[in-house]
């Protein structure tokens, strides 16, 4: 579970994230939206302990990011968008086995989970090649296996179908479907409004640190009394102008 409460972030003078408050419960996949710059990435960024909020706190499964950051990070998996970080010259289960080391895994334990992993994401094939050459589709996929690698009960994803192609899409969405399942809790960050769509049982729309929007699609939809969801998007942030 997830509980962001009253959560504000200042960078000197510039309000990253102004005073946001929601939860996301067990078994619950929430999406997060928001333009470039809206605060979404600074948020998941406290909830990972990698800042401080500068007022409020976020609880993670009941540990606060403030107090007990040491819990908290052994909860959390976590992929951020942009570059992967992959050691380039270790293999695919190289990479995958190497964080899951530092998450203290036994090597049977580890076994098994990249086994699982990358069966879950059509892996086999490439899964000892050094990751160097990969493609970007690639490299995401082994990324993804290396923030699932400890088996965490929240999962924080930032972007995390960027490079995957139509097919891999549609494994990842399969495995978050399984990961819900199993009564995980995942923030998903997408500016996908279709793969938001597919995946989300709730959302909340973030506009320049500010929560705009929280409920489900079929809510938005009623909200704002338009189809597409990215008109419904560009009305939303526009009213706030």
């Amino acid at each position: 579970m997830i509980e962001v409460e009253a959560v504000t972030k200042r960078f000197k003078q510039v309000v990253a994230v102004d005073g946001i408050t929601f939860t996301v419960q067990s078994g619950e996949v929430l999406g997060l939206l928001g333009e470039n710059g809206a605060g979404k990435t600074t948020t998941m960024r406290i909830m990972a302990t990698v800042l401080q909020p500068s007022e409020g706190d976020i609880r993670i499964d009941g540990f606060s990011v403030r107090n007990q950051p040491m819990e908290v990070r052994r909860r959390l998996g976590l992929l951020f968008g942009g570059e992967v970080g992959l050691y380039n010259r270790l293999t695919a289960r190289e990479n995958i086995s190497y964080f899951g080391r530092l998450y203290g895994l036994g090597e049977r334990q580890l076994a098994e989970r990249v086994k699982q992993l990358s069966r879950a994401l059509g892996m086999e094939d490439f899964l000892d090649r050094r990751v160097g050459p990969f493609s970007r589709g690639m490299k995401q996929k082994v990324a993804i296996a290396r923030s699932l690698v400890h088996d965490p009960q929240v999962i924080l994803l930032d972007e995390p179908t960027t490079g995957l192609d139509v097919s891999a899409a549609s494994v990842f969405r399969r495995l978050i479907n399984s990961l819900k399942a199993e009564g995980k809790t995942i923030l998903f960050s997408s500016h996908n409004m279709g793969e938001i769509e597919k995946l989300c049982d709730r959302l909340i729309i973030m506009h320049k640190g500010r929560l705009i929007f929280e409920g489900t699609v079929s809510t938005l939809r009623k909200t704002y009394g338009l189809e597409d969801l990215d008109d419904i998007f560009i009305r939303a942030i526009g009213e706030e102008e």
